[in-house]
């Protein structure tokens, strides 16, 4: 295999594959796609000075294969979200040698992932999430009572789209509400950095040494977290999924405490901006769109169309990171065994050989089959909550808001891994 025969970009052009910045600008992420879905849709990209070289995958139906097919494509032993070398050397320096930050669900592979997400798999099913409606939709009630309190103008994603999920999520771990914010500010501390807006750890100013520490503490202090709570769902359970994480056994025995912290930690940290980034999604298409507006508050029936379009159009988990297990072609490129490839989710999504003017907002997009949600073995557990959630809370707001317009520019989150808008500024009329 001929590494010089490779299809390869470097620059300029290699970092803004790579750069948080590129992806809160949008348009040009879009238009940098579209060329390379075009002229090279699997391509080798090298910065030789800050990360490893891999292979970036911007066309459907190869990030479709790969999604499908496990047995080539692993989740381990590299990892699974995008990272410079020295972003990969801190998570060494705190696991003991994995690249994986946290142990859970998205780095696990068969046969440990199965049996993994068997444990919660039926909680996340409709018939049962069907029992929580009553609960979500009291959160959305109230959420929507802070918007227009809040009004005529407001900027929704604090207000809305950041705390509602937030909410919900919590619930479902049986994690108080008091405590909902110190959930929030650790995974920020985590998982986050690099939008200077959203770090409250100011992490853009501080040493490698420094954020190691940081990110350190921030899992000691999720584990210790998560121990105490799921000692309390032994001694008495309840009914929630953090009950469902204490009590479980794999192959016979509890799990330990790394797996157990990181199976609550991916639960709270992957149930909320996810979600958040959908919402503020479908929101502002809606304050672009008066019409589209006033069709859907007409007709309920179009909500199923908006949600799933909002979740294409967002693509809130941006990418995903996958270890070739052996030799394999791939869009007419050979990867060798251990290479690392990026299965870019945003350029999947706004493939014109799948998807129709995919730039525009469409809610009466038929059919919609995104990989938003990903799909095979991995595809995210948590799809159908997400959609109950966005569809109860737009039920409401819809019936509480008369009109909506932009009061001002919407700007998008800095970030490689998951993104969305971080302020959503709306004028709005309501009751």
């Amino acid at each position: 295999m001929a590494s010089q025969a490779a299809a390869t970009i470097s620059g300029d052009e290699a970092y803004a594959v790579i750069d948080p910045k590129n992806y809160a600008a949008w348009d040009s992420a879009l238009d940098l796609f579209e060329k390379l879905r075009n002229d090279t849709p699997v391509v080798r990209v090298e910065n030789d000075e800050i990360h490893d070289p891999f292979w970036l995958v911007t066309r459907y139906d190869d990030v479709m294969r790969m999604s499908k097919d496990n047995k080539t494509f692993l989740n381990n032993p590299r990892s699974v979200v995008f990272s410079l070398r020295a972003g990969l050397d801190f998570a060494k320096s705190i696991t003991g040698g994995s690249e994986h930050m946290v142990a859970s669900l998205v780095t696990f592979d068969a046969p440990t992932h199965p049996k993994y997400r068997k444990l919660t798999q039926d909680w996340f099913m409709p018939k049962n999430l069907k029992k929580m409606e009553d609960e979500i939709g009291a959160l959305a009630r109230t959420t929507v009572d802070r918007l227009i309190a809040a009004g005529p103008e407001a900027d929704f994603v604090p207000l809305v789209s950041a705390p509602y999920p937030l909410h919900v999520v919590m619930q479902i771990l049986g994690v108080p509400e008091e405590d909902e914010q110190r959930m929030l500010f650790l995974t920020q501390q985590m998982f986050g950095g690099q939008d200077e807006d959203l770090n409250k750890s100011n992490m853009a100013n501080m040493t490698a040494d420094q954020i190691t520490q940081l990110v350190a503490g921030a899992v000691a202090d999720f584990e210790a977290y998560f121990a105490k709570l799921a000692a309390d769902k032994r001694a008495s359970p309840t009914d929630d999924v953090a009950s469902i994480i204490a009590n479980a056994t794999v192959d016979g025995e509890p799990l330990n405490d790394r797996d157990m912290a990181g199976y609550y930690i991916i639960l709270a940290a992957a149930g909320h901006d996810t979600t958040s980034a959908s919402t503020a999604g479908a929101m502002m298409a809606l304050a672009q769109d008066p019409d589209q507006f006033a069709r859907l508050k007409a007709d309920r029936s179009l909500l199923p169309g908006i949600v799933e379009e909002a979740i294409r159009w967002t693509t809130p988990v941006q990418h995903f990171m996958r270890t070739a297990a052996e030799d394999v072609e791939l869009g007419g490129q050979q990867i060798a065994k251990g290479d690392w490839i990026m299965m870019n989710y945003i350029s999947a999504n706004h493939d014109e050989r799948v998807f129709d003017d995919p730039r525009k907002f469409d809610a009466s997009r038929s059919p919609n089959r995104h990989v938003a949600f990903g799909a095979g073995a991995h595809q995210c557990l948590g799809l159908h909550m997400a959609r109950l959630e966005m569809k109860i809370l737009f039920n409401e707001l819809l019936d509480r808001l008369d009109s909506i317009e932009l009061a001002g520019e919407p700007k998008r989150a800095n970030s490689t891994f998951v993104g969305g808008l971080k302020a959503l500024p709306l004028k709005f009329t309501g009751k």
